[in-house]
């Protein structure tokens, strides 16, 4: 066993660089002197209610490592934890580029279609895994999904006039329990990141784990377009990009929510006023996103389509997902999760 008060109580000299900050504090990586290996450290600033979800963290990623030893459904494997001086540490294995950073690295040039199946059955097979122990993740975005080996390979485009990388191994994993709800516990009334919300939970109609599938479906058509589906800030703005995406809100849902963003079964939006035009000209039905009307392409729609569903209860299960077309032309490698390129 690592003596981590040992290495807590030198930890400042063995910073090597900071991989990322954020409200809660900062990630770091470090040199574990003991085992001569790279680790990644979450350190939380030494604030109570920071403090507090840090536990609370940590006792989602225990019960992970307790149901998954071998981390086999891509959740990032913590090695432990401490607490120096009153900021809460994580270790963490090392790992690569996030999703979203590669892209925007490679100037939001989207990912080939055969990366986007092969990240996309990932993320259904650990998020299905996470919904199988009765857990939410409630936080899934590009930013939250590492690459174990960002490394890519480098070619020149000539209609865009620059290099575009091409990751060589699409193997992922899963990152940022934060926000990890079992589904026995208290569920926040509002959860996930904006762009990446499900209509249940902008209408405060309570959710459930199928506001993961809702995310899912946002990543899959960001990942194959390089650009995010609903680019807003505002709830009612949301809730108008999905109707001009998706169609209109069920009057079921729009009856239900004590929301203010309908009159009459209506969402209360004029799409004459400024804002109504950017959302007209910034957003189109779903189908017309395409780039090709190939079968590959047409299958990845049709997954799409069944992830937004409004209905959470009409969404498609991940258990379902992973048996969709569109993953059926992986190589046999990729269903037990082995890295492809």
């Amino acid at each position: 066993m690592f003596n981590w008060g040992l290495f807590a109580f030198s930890i400042l000299d063995k910073i090597l660089a900071t991989l990322g900050e954020g409200t809660f504090g900062k990630v770091v990586k470090v040199m574990d002197v003991v085992r001569k290996q790279i680790v990644a450290l979450k350190i939380i600033k030494n604030v109570e209610k920071y403090r507090e979800a840090a536990k609370l963290e940590i006792n989602v990623l225990l019960k992970l490592r307790e149901r998954d030893p071998e981390s086999r459904h891509q959740c990032v494997k913590m090695y432990d934890y401490f607490d120096y001086h009153g900021h809460m540490c994580i270790a963490f294995e090392m790992l690569g580029l996030s999703v979203f950073d590669f892209l925007k690295d490679n100037n939001y040039q989207p990912y080939p279609l055969d990366h986007v199946r092969h990240i996309g059955y990932q993320l259904c097979y650990s998020v299905n895994f996470l919904h199988e122990i009765n857990l939410s993740h409630t936080d899934l975005k590009p930013e939250n999904i590492l690459f174990v080996n960002s490394e890519y390979d480098t070619s020149y485009n000539s209609k865009k006039k620059r290099d575009l990388r091409r990751v060589k191994n699409t193997q992922i994993k899963l990152i940022d329990f934060g926000s990890a709800t079992f589904d026995h516990e208290h569920h926040s009334t509002i959860v996930s990141t904006r762009h990446y919300r499900a209509p249940e939970v902008i209408l405060e109609l309570g959710w459930n784990q199928a506001c993961d599938v809702w995310s899912i479906g946002c990543i899959l058509f960001e990942l194959y377009l390089g650009i995010t589906m609903f680019q807003t800030h505002d709830n009612k703005e949301h809730l108008a990009m999905m109707e001009r995406i998706l169609g209109p809100i069920p009057h079921r849902m729009s009856r239900r929510t004590k929301t203010k963003y309908f009159y009459h079964g209506h969402l209360d939006w004029d799409p004459k006023s400024s804002a109504g035009r950017y959302v007209k000209e910034n957003c189109k039905p779903l189908r017309k996103y395409m780039l090709s009307e190939e079968d590959d392409h047409q299958q990845l729609f049709h997954l799409i389509e069944s992830m937004l569903q409004y209905e959470p209860g009409q969404r498609v299960s991940l258990g379902e997902a992973l048996d969709h077309p569109f993953f059926s032309k992986l190589p046999p490698a990729s269903f037990s999760i082995a890295g492809a390129t």
